[in-house]
């Protein structure tokens, strides 16, 4: 994990959603060392999470899930529930700066969440930012089993509906790799991300949510 010098000192920040915006067409993000952290730092990663939008993989078990419809999908209903829910972790790079930062994204359309709801309680999301064809995952969390796997299932094939190229997850963890996430080199990552960034796609948070056979047929005809 490469780090710049702290972008945020004493409490004041010097970041702005302009700069975050620039940062991450360069291939960079922030994060921070905790809650309470004052300092931000960019991170460019040697070897980058991305997460092929025809390779996302559903197990016998997550179809099951899915398909049961245990949980309502929502789109943009509460982005900072969703950015909470991440934060609220004994571990977590999200400190009060950052959760601002990306609140300030999704105001201008640039920032996204997904939310899964168990009888109208915020039980799991992912949210992330959306430039050109290129979509950033941020973070993702769950409070029931599976929710934040199908909250990933639903963005993905919201991405693919909208026209978008590249889905950057950041780093590979298990979890990802388990999905269908891979790592590639920093120069690879960025030759797709130029590429992505040119992309006309739009992430459209007001179209019809799939219902779960729908979603698993989209995801079974994957090419």
């Amino acid at each position: 994990m490469a780090r710049d010098e702290p972008s945020v000192s004493g409490g004041q920040p010097l970041i702005t959603p302009q700069l975050l915006v620039q940062a991450y067409v360069q291939g960079v993000f922030p994060m921070a060392d905790g809650p309470e952290a004052e300092d931000i730092f960019w991170v460019d990663p040697r070897l980058r999470g991305v997460l092929p939008l025809t390779g996302f993989r559903i197990s016998r078990s997550l179809r099951r899930r899915i398909r049961a419809e245990p949980f309502e999908i929502t789109i943009d209903r509460d982005f900072d529930g969703v950015v909470a829910g991440c934060a609220a972790r004994d571990e977590t790079w999200i400190n009060a700066t950052i959760a601002e930062l990306y609140t300030e994204l999704h105001v201008a359309g640039v920032a996204h969440s997904i939310e899964v709801r168990e009888d109208g309680a915020l039980v799991g999301g992912v949210y992330g930012v959306a430039l050109g064809g290129a979509f950033f995952g941020e973070s993702m969390f769950s409070h029931r089993a599976d929710a934040s796997k199908i909250a990933l299932a639903y963005l993905v094939d919201r991405l693919r509906h909208d026209g978008y190229t590249l889905f950057d997850t950041q780093f590979l963890t298990d979890h990802l790799a388990r999905l269908g996430a891979i790592e590639i080199p920093r120069d690879a990552y960025r030759a797709q991300l130029d590429r992505a960034l040119v992309g006309a796609a739009r992430f459209d948070a007001s179209a019809e949510i799939p219902s779960p056979d729908q979603l698993l047929q989209r995801m079974t005809h994957m090419s």
